[in-house]
């Protein structure tokens, strides 16, 4: 079975290239596509936060990883499963970050720390709702601790 997705957005942002580390402060705005007016995000900026779901376009077809690597192809980390792990030559090269809303300003949401480039096609918006974060304390290996010290650092 396959499925067609069309973006309803994109993101502009300040980065053109992917990059593993330093998202904190970056400030993105994402501009809805034109069949998507600025009803369709009301209410949104009375939430604090927002999942982008959006597509990893700059990754190569022939890059997908559908069975286990080492993250960040760093051999100190145990090598696990591309389901086990976030990187973006995952087999539907989709990208879901949860961000703090800034504003809206039409169909336009401007949003901090959304770990997508400029040109990210956004498929879809989520708002973020307690109820469907975990209930439990959330449980991760050790490694993956040490993959994101510098995720969400400033640069500098």
């Amino acid at each position: 079975m396959k499925f067609e997705l069309e973006p309803i957005g994109v993101v502009d942002a300040m980065r053109p290239h992917a990059e593993d580390d330093f998202w904190a402060g970056e400030e993105s705005c994402i501009k809805l596509a034109e069949a998507f007016k600025a009803d369709a995000v009301a209410g949104l900026d009375s939430f604090s936060h927002v999942e982008v779901l959006f597509l990893f376009h700059q990754v190569n077809p022939a890059d997908i990883v559908s069975g286990t690597r080492h993250p960040r192809n760093d051999v100190r980390w145990p090598a696990v499963g591309i389901f086990a792990q976030r990187a973006r030559n995952r087999p539907n090269r989709l990208g879901s970050t949860i961000c703090k809303i800034m504003r809206l300003e039409g169909n336009r949401l401007y949003v901090s720390e959304l770990d997508a480039i400029d040109g990210t096609p956004v498929l879809d918006l989520k708002p973020v709702m307690a109820e469907f974060l975990p209930r439990v304390p959330v449980r991760q290996p050790a490694w993956s601790h040490e993959l994101m010290q510098q995720y969400w650092l400033k640069r500098g």
